[in-house]
């Protein structure tokens, strides 16, 4: 999807003459034609990168998984004004749009524009200080918000890791940041500096292609403090042009572009970056449990999951467990709360969390276990538990759990050898096209249980029946709570439900 040479132009700001150092921790120089070429083939590509699916002539082909990128796959979406897609159109891309019907018939158009512009609403750099604790030491723009950063930016606990970095947000915006943590001979600074550059944007779904300049400008306050010259010229590049108010800013891709994304077979995604962090890694770290997961992310519940740092790889936990709710149907869910990925969360997210109905968030702090409250499922590493009464039943394994539980493990296997031969061909390999299978299953489990259920409230006699619960999937015994939820949810009140679904 996103080739490799679409890291190149990030180097350009590394390269910019420092009248402080000149030349000091400056990576080689690019020559001008590969620098072109990156620029072309960064255009070139950019329009598929907020999809699993590029779009050519042939029509769509699998994503490929470059060296960079480890895999890839794509969460929920949320809305955006219609002019935030529209705006700043470069005059060669609007030649592209036909006249008529320009806004229904260039849909896809406006999505992929949308996708390649920047978005960046700040830059910052995060230290640790031995007297004050974290701490912001530098931003722009110099007005920007970004109270509590500093404690996002570097994570409760990280002092034990070398490097990481974290998925968070702050406001209606999201974040990335990397943290590292490099030995000194300072008594001042007790052996150890610290710090974390980060940015902000509006969507996460694009923050991935900024990873290595980040980890790059971490090295470079390390080693160099007070350096910043490169994140400015970022910054001046990057900065995103956003509405005076302040308000209804993107948050991850146009209400509109919903429809057409699915017309992918994929929704928007978040490029994943390290292999630990991958869907099928993250199936495989659950196991059976993956399956009650998938009926709470389902459920529309608050999802709180701990771990200690490294905090990158939570992230991506959080990530892959909205995407076990997708759901393409149109009008299904819209009524139910927004499943939303919070990522990264501390104690000064508190009062933030209480006012969300539905989520999904990481946390190194211990102290969110007894916050019963914030919470309706708690993660811990792979032992998922609740203290609502009403959901403990949920927890167990009903047998059609187990049942696509290994249809899913045997048909990815089955989908990578058959991919293989083509994959290596194509000088790829099979990654992707497991990432996506995995995706598409619960996708399509979803689909599947929706997609009966409409068939029966609009039949003669709205009653749920043993069989039309086997056609969905389900055990007509073991999920008769799972339903009896689902039904409540999602608002399907006029449906009955047989006495025959009978617990087990």
């Amino acid at each position: 999807m996103v080739e490799r040479s679409d890291r190149a132009p990030l180097l350009d700001w590394e390269e910019i003459p420092s009248a402080e150092k000149p030349g000091d921790d400056a990576p080689a120089a690019t020559p001008s034609e590969e620098r072109l070429s990156s620029q072309s083939n960064s255009r070139g590509t950019a329009g598929c990168s907020g999809f699993g699916w590029s779009s050519g002539p042939g029509g769509p082909t699998p994503p490929r998984r470059s060296e960079a990128d480890g895999c890839s796959a794509p969460p929920a979406t949320s809305s955006a004004p219609p002019a935030a897609t529209e705006r700043a159109l470069p005059p060669d891309e609007e030649e592209h749009l036909s006249d008529s019907g320009t806004r229904e018939a260039s849909l896809e158009d406006r999505m992929v524009k949308w996708e390649e512009k920047d978005q960046i609403v700040s830059v910052f750099v995060v230290t640790f200080n031995t007297r004050t604790g974290n701490m912001l030491e530098w931003c722009l723009p110099k007005d920007m918000d970004l109270e509590g950063v500093e404690f996002k930016a570097i994570a409760s606990g990280s002092h034990r890791v070398s490097t990481d970095f974290i998925y968070f947000r702050k406001g209606r915006y999201f974040g990335l940041a990397c943290f590292a943590n490099m030995a000194v001979e300072s008594t001042e600074e007790r052996g150890a500096r610290m710090k974390s550059v980060g940015i902000l944007s509006p969507s996460y779904t694009l923050l991935y292609r900024y990873m290595s300049f980040l980890e790059h400008q971490v090295r470079l306050q390390l080693q160099s403090p007070g350096h910043y010259s490169p994140l400015e010229a970022f910054y001046e590049d990057k900065r995103a042009l956003l509405p005076p108010s302040g308000e209804d800013v993107i948050t991850a891709f146009p209400d509109n572009a919903w429809g057409a994304a699915i017309n992918h077979s994929m929704h928007p995604e978040m490029k994943i970056t390290h292999p630990a962090g991958c869907m099928s890694q993250f199936i495989r770290f659950f196991g059976e449990q993956i399956m009650v997961l998938w009926k709470l992310a389902l459920l529309r519940r608050r999802i709180l999951i701990f771990s200690p740092p490294p905090v990158g790889v939570v992230c991506y936990r959080v990530y892959c467990c909205c995407c076990l709710a997708n759901i393409s149907i149109p009008g299904v869910g819209v009524a139910v709360p927004e499943f939303r990925p919070f990522f990264y969360v501390n104690v000064a997210d508190i009062s933030a969390l209480e006012n969300e109905l539905s989520y999904v968030a990481c946390t190194t702090e211990k102290i969110f276990e007894e916050k019963k409250d914030l919470y309706d499922v708690y993660v811990d590493n792979q032992n998922v538990k609740t203290y609502r009464d009403g959901l403990k039943p949920l927890l167990r394994l009903s047998a059609a759990d187990r049942e696509k539980y290994r249809k899913l493990t045997e048909q990815s296997v089955c989908v990578c050898r058959q991919m293989l031969l083509y994959s290596q061909e194509e000088n790829g390999d099979c990654v992707s096209s497991e990432e996506d299978l995995f995706i598409l299953f619960f996708l399509e489990q979803n689909n599947r249980i929706f997609q009966t259920l409409s068939e029966v409230a609009g039949s003669p006699d709205p009653t749920v029946t043993q069989d039309s619960v086997r056609a969905m999937g389900l055990d007509p015994h073991g999920d008769r709570l799972f339903l009896l939820h689902l039904l409540e949810i999602y608002g399907y009140d006029s449906l009955l439900v047989s006495e025959q679904l009978c617990c087990s």
